[in-house]
Formats: structure tokens, C-alpha cells, sequence
């Protein structure tokens, strides 16, 4: 990616998600240093963003006055008491619960995009997913691809509520992944393998279907399909986790953690 003019403020720019994406945009050179503003509650830069030449404040109405693009990234805890008066500018929020209508009250801006991210960002690996105002321009648009793109990979959605369930997705799901591998972790514990060979084994094994996962042009499904064709020792676990409540446990999961999003 080449360097473009604009100016990019991150409120909440030092926490693990405001963070990452400030890292993968500097990487990817979507803003140079100069053009990129963090805001956090001491003001304070780490020796890092000090010696990267990026501006750090605690002023987030300075920050919004001095940027053309606006990234609400703090804690939704917090959104209540910021105050970014930006009516002429780009606002992008990867916030939880703070949709549309509330970010253009709160900026007074027409012009709003609402995102999800991960600190995945920080390596390109995150997703996120966003939902645009009817003001939103193509310019706008073409800003917001390049910043996710930075990020790892996006799409443009086009039903705003589909964004809790996103949230329900990508915050989650790394916690739900976890929660697998602690089960086989145990498993194999149970069955007397040593602890710390079977927490090795599993982080390999997992790392391995991930990138597996990623690489396969198949659908998740054709996979499944695939490996319940072949009858083998895959086929005889699968076909026994298929039968049991383990999809609507999943399911039951997700929902409960999209609600969440929803009243956050």
C-alpha cells in the first residue's frame, strides 16, 4: 500500500484494539506517522509511539478538530463521556454497542461507518465486518477498505444488526477456540499424556487447521463432508460430535453473546 494524504485519529488508540490497528496502518503504510493521531486517557505516548513520530493527546475534541478520519476505539463504558464535535468529517467506530444513530449524535456528523476489528489487526489477521450511513460517500467508502484491508480482511455489510452478531464472532471466538483447546488439552491430560506435551501438541494442531482452514478453496462444510466420507478415526469423532448438542451449544453461544453486544 502507498501512503495517502488523509489524517487519522484513534480515540482509545492505546488500548489492545486501538493499539493494533494504529501498528497495522503504520505497516502498511495507509498513513505516514505525522498523519496519525491517538488519543488516551493520560495523554502520555509509550516509548514506542514517542519514537514513532505519531501524535498522542488526551484531548480528544483537538483530536478531532486536527483529523479528517475519526476511530472510536475506547471501551464502550466509555462513550457516554467522550466528546468529539466532528460534523464535517469521516467517523469509523469498532465500539460495541454504539450504533449509528448514537455516533452521529455524538459527532453530529453524517457521515458514519460502524465497524467491528479485533487486535488481530496487529499481525493482518482480523476481520471486520462494517455498515454505512446513507451519507457516506464512495470517497468515504474507498478510505474505510483501505484502512480494514490494512487490518487483514473486510466486507461491507448491509444490515446494521448483523453487526451485534459480528461482535458476537470476533470478540468471542478467539475465547471459544481457547475453550476447545482446553478441552482436548484435558482430554489428553485425562488419558495420561503429560501436561505440557499435550498444551504443545494442541497449540501445533490447531495452528495447522487454521491454516489449513484458510488455505482450502472448500467451504467449511465440504470439509466436514469430506472427512465423514473418508471413514476414518476423523469420521468416527465427528460423526459422534454431529449427533450430540454440541451446533446448538455453539449457536446458544453466540447468540447469548450477541445479545450482550446489544445492551453494552
Amino acid at each position: 500500500m502507498t501512503t495517502h494524504t488523509f489524517t487519522i485519529g484513534i480515540i482509545g488508540g492505546s488500548g489492545s484494539l486501538g493499539s493494533a490497528i494504529a501498528t497495522a496502518l503504520l505497516a502498511q503504510t495507509v498513513v505516514a506517522p505525522a498523519d496519525l493521531w491517538i488519543s488516551n486517557t493520560s495523554g502520555t505516548a509509550t516509548p514506542e509511539q514517542a519514537k514513532s513520530g505519531i501524535t498522542v493527546t488526551n484531548d480528544n475534541q483537538a483530536l478531532a478538530n486536527a483529523c479528517d478520519v475519526i476511530l472510536f476505539c475506547a471501551p464502550p463504558a466509555r462513550f457516554d463521556g467522550i466528546t468529539a464535535d466532528a460534523p464535517e468529517k469521516l467517523i469509523l467506530s469498532v465500539m460495541a454497542g454504539a450504533n449509528l444513530e448514537q455516533l452521529a449524535l455524538k459527532t453530529q456528523s453524517k457521515r458514519i461507518i460502524r465497524a467491528m476489528s479485533s487486535p488481530a489487526a496487529a499481525n493482518g489477521l482480523a476481520y471486520s465486518p462494517w455498515i454505512a450511513s446513507p451519507d457516506v460517500t464512495p470517497a468515504d467508502k474507498a478510505i474505510t477498505t483501505q484502512i480494514f484491508e490494512a487490518c487483514g480482511k473486510t466486507d461491507e455489510i448491509f444490515d446494521e444488526a448483523q453487526i451485534d452478531h459480528f461482535t458476537a464472532m470476533t470478540g468471542p471466538v478467539p475465547g471459544f477456540v481457547a475453550y476447545f483447546a482446553q478441552c482436548m488439552v484435558d482430554h489428553a491430560t485425562a488419558q495420561g499424556i503429560a501436561p505440557d506435551v499435550a498444551d504443545r501438541a494442541i497449540r501445533q494442531l490447531f495452528l495447522a487447521s487454521a491454516l489449513t482452514l484458510n488455505d482450502d478453496p472448500t467451504t467449511p462444510a465440504d470439509q466436514v463432508r469430506d472427512m465423514v466420507d473418508y471413514a476414518g478415526t476423523t469420521a468416527a469423532g465427528l460423526t459422534n460430535m454431529m449427533a450430540s448438542p454440541l451446533s446448538h451449544a455453539i449457536s446458544e453461544g453466540l447468540l447469548v453473546a450477541a445479545a450482550k453486544a446489544r445492551t453494552i
